[in-house]
């Protein structure tokens, strides 16, 4: 089973006030890895991740570049796709969206995404934002997306 249809367009970019995506990749590799190292316990407490990633003591910068390869290796086999989630006058790496078919499941869409602790404020604004999008833009029917609280 495709995760996407061959004949689908698959967005490269969201671009708000607030934040712009774009397909995660080796280029990022130094602001990603800052960014998650720097906030890993807010990370690990973000809903969908529940202590599960980043690693508590972090990895270096080659594994996370070889991480980010795979990532990008995903989004053009159209398998999975991740964003990183950017500063929008900067450029700088302040959180990330992975899409992926479920574990469990491949027809239930599995969707997480994490903010940079010192943009926490970003987090429901982000899942709000990437939620009506995927309902509205891609060709998912069911996407489990941990919901986030006003507070």
């Amino acid at each position: 089973m495709d995760f996407v249809p061959a004949d689908f367009d698959v967005p490269t970019e969201l671009i708000t006030p607030r934040f712009r995506l774009e397909p995660l990749g080796p280029e990022h590799n130094v602001s990603d890895h800052a960014a998650w190292t720097g906030s890993i316990d807010h990370v690990r407490a973000t809903a969908g991740f529940q202590g599960s990633w980043p690693p508590a003591d972090g990895m270096s910068l080659e594994r996370n570049l070889a991480d980010l390869q795979r990532h990008a290796d995903d989004f053009a086999g159209r398998r999975g796709f991740t964003f990183t989630v950017l500063e929008p006058g900067t450029g700088e790496v302040i959180g990330c969206v992975y899409i992926y078919p479920s574990r469990q499941d491949e027809r239930i869409t599995d969707v997480r995404s994490w903010v940079r602790g010192d943009r926490a404020a970003l987090d429901k604004p982000l899942y709000d934002t990437v939620h009506n999008w995927l309902t509205t833009d891609w060709p998912f029917e069911t996407i489990d997306y941990a919901p986030r609280s006003t507070t």
